[in-house]
């Protein structure tokens, strides 16, 4: 079975389902993408590894990681392979040097985790073909498995309001970034992120 090899795209906020995110997963040779729901702790912990935030305690996805690590188990890729009921089922393929085990995860902990230690992550084309969608943000996206998203891809650790230029907009660089600091080492991810913007927003403008 020929396996199709996906990216994360990002995640944005839920239209139909409170409190829930989309993880939008995208072919890297083609157009399809795969929005999947997902809850906010595992939103959070994608989240931070896509934004490159250094959270100053391992969180549970960073635990596994060490763990692995230490015992020398390596992640080689993620397998999305069976889709059913709206429910997207994925196995983690772990190599210790000897011998290599899948071991069944929530898709949510196994893209986390293979962003964590960079490895691939894969899906067939029956998944593709029943749950892809060509996605395009900014409009109206209609079809199976679809969802309705009114902006570009977010983070769910970004407030998607208008008020971060305001309280920002009188500190300097220096300032910011020592704010940043203070939020990262607090575990205050979603002001770390709205800092992270209004930076990232001055070096562009």
């Amino acid at each position: 079975m020929s396996k199709i090899k996906l990216n994360v795209l990002g995640i944005s906020y839920s239209q139909t389902q409170s409190g829930a995110y989309a993880l939008v997963l995208t072919e890297e040779n083609g157009d399809r993408r795969i929005p999947i729901i997902v809850g906010g702790f595992e939103a959070q912990a994608i989240a931070i590894q896509l934004e490159g935030l250094k959270p100053p305690r391992p969180l549970t996805h960073d635990l596994f990681l060490n763990f692995a690590v230490s015992f020398k188990i390596d992640l080689l890729e993620v397998n999305i392979y069976k889709l059913e009921e709206g429910v997207f089922y994925s196995k983690l393929l772990c190599d210790d040097g000897k011998n290599r085990l899948a071991v069944d995860a929530r898709t949510s902990d196994a893209i986390a985790l293979a962003l964590r230690f960079k490895c691939p992550i894969f899906t067939t084309e029956e998944i593709m073909e029943r749950a892809g969608i060509v996605l395009e943000f900014g409009k109206e996206t209609a079809g199976k498995g679809s969802e309705k998203d009114s902006g570009p891809v977010k983070s769910p650790t970004s407030s998607g309001h208008g008020k971060s230029s305001e309280e920002f907009k009188e500190l300097s660089d220096e300032e910011l970034k020592e704010m940043l600091q203070t939020a990262i080492n607090n575990e205050d991810y979603e002001r770390a992120s709205m800092i992270r913007d209004e930076l990232n927003r001055r070096k562009t403008s």
